[in-house]
């Protein structure tokens, strides 16, 4: 199961964040230990090199896009290898949106159709679509038979 997703700003603040089967007690632990292990170990890092961390049992996959920091937690079947695939799927997502890497003002002016986006690629804690067409059409807003 994807446990968590969140995007956070080069200064720690979340700026979307999307939890499944994490309970509320715990979700501000998480929050501060990504937003901290971002903080050590992001400065200096590419856009899209993947970093990977396990804490408790599970897989963290974290990256930085222009000025906005990805982090993707998994356990069981969502490996360090699968939550590649699903950020890669993000950040391909989020550049589609954006036209490029998104500086924070971007990111934040294109909001609602990146959480469409998230929404379109992760479901109920599962990665739900990949491709790139699909996601684009399914955040139109548009009943299927307008295309």
């Amino acid at each position: 199961m994807i446990l968590a997703v969140l995007f956070a700003n080069s200064e720690g603040n979340i700026l979307v964040e999307r939890f499944n089967g994490v309970p509320a007690e715990e979700r501000l632990h998480w929050r501060s230990f990504l937003v901290k292990l971002g903080a050590d170990n992001l400065r200096g890092v590419k856009n899209e090199e993947l970093l990977v961390a396990c804490h408790k049992s599970v897989y963290i996959v974290y990256t930085v896009l222009g000025d906005v920091s990805i982090f993707v937690v998994g356990k069981d079947e969502y490996d360090e290898l699968a939550l590649s695939e699903v950020i890669f799927v993000i950040t391909s997502a989020v550049k589609d949106v954006c036209g490029k890497p998104p500086t924070e003002r971007l990111f934040l002016d294109k909001y609602g159709r990146i959480c469409l986006c998230l929404d379109e690629i992760v479901w109920k804690g599962y990665l739900e679509s990949t491709e790139k067409d699909r996601i684009r059409r399914l955040i139109r807003l548009k009943p299927p038979t307008e295309f």
